[in-house]
């Protein structure tokens, strides 16, 4: 069955997004802000390049390069590591994606491109991870790029700390 080429794939960033609804700015497509971007390089938007896009627009939260390498060679696409992480660093540089480190051992990355900010706690212990949203968090950074005249487009904020779990790892000798 052939695969559909570059230009058949459209992710459009869902009108639920706040200020979609409400006549706020209208966001494009990924594949056409990443279209745009790799123009500007004097790249090109290549098969390969949309099915790494595809495979982490089908993913939903953090993901490690080898895991989704390892997905998308189980799913029949034929993409090199070298390939899959200049990609990575491209969406990275195109805004679409980011990088959220939460240990020493791999990198982690997300989607954030037309995204609500996804705010992380992570056990230093256990190394736990918890996804949280804030109100008050999103307020402050809105806050703050108003008083120095910049217009927020998104944050990362993670938070270091010991769980329970992990205090109690902590407190037990045997363990």
């Amino acid at each position: 069955m052939p695969r559909p080429g570059p230009s058949a794939t459209s992710h459009a960033v869902p009108a639920s997004l706040p200020g979609a609804a409400a006549g706020g700015p209208v966001m494009a497509p990924l594949c056409s802000v990443f279209r745009r971007f790799l123009r500007t390089k004097g790249l090109k938007y290549t098969v390969e390049r949309a099915d790494v896009l595809d495979a982490i627009i089908a993913r939903d939260g953090l993901f490690e390069v080898e895991e989704l390498l390892l997905s998308m060679r189980q799913r029949g696409h034929r993409v090199s590591k070298a390939t899959l992480y200049r990609t990575i660093k491209l969406l990275q540089d195109a805004g679409i994606i980011t990088q959220a480190l939460f240990d020493s051992k791999q990198a982690h990355y997300q989607l954030i491109y037309g995204k609500e900010p996804r705010d992380y706690m992570v056990c230093m212990k256990t190394g736990r991870l918890v996804e949280f949203q804030s109100g008050e968090l999103t307020a402050l950074r809105d806050r703050i790029c108003r008083q120095l005249g910049w217009s927020p487009v998104g944050h990362k904020f993670q938070i270091y700390a010991v769980s329970p779990e992990g205090q109690r790892q902590a407190n037990d000798p045997t363990a």
